[in-house]
């Protein structure tokens, strides 16, 4: 298992903390680490050829919102 799944599944346990502030904080830090691995995971899917339309359909998006998040600016 990488570093990676084990932070998010350790943030994800968190997110169930009986402290709403921890839970929330958890729940946030969760959300960033996804937001950047999905990030990652679409550089390499683009990389290895995918068109837009298929990582948006894996990631059940449109083309469009996949790529103005992900597209170059």
């Amino acid at each position: 298992m990488t570093k990676e799944v084990d932070d998010m599944l350790k943030l994800a346990r968190a997110t169930g903390d009986d402290d709403p502030r921890a839970a929330l904080a958890a729940a946030r830090e969760l959300r960033r680490t996804a937001d950047r691995t999905e990030a990652a995971v679409v550089r390499r899917a683009r990389v290895q050829g995918l068109a837009w339309a298929e990582i948006a359909e894996q990631l059940g998006v449109s083309r469009q919102a996949v790529h103005k998040k992900y597209g170059r600016r």
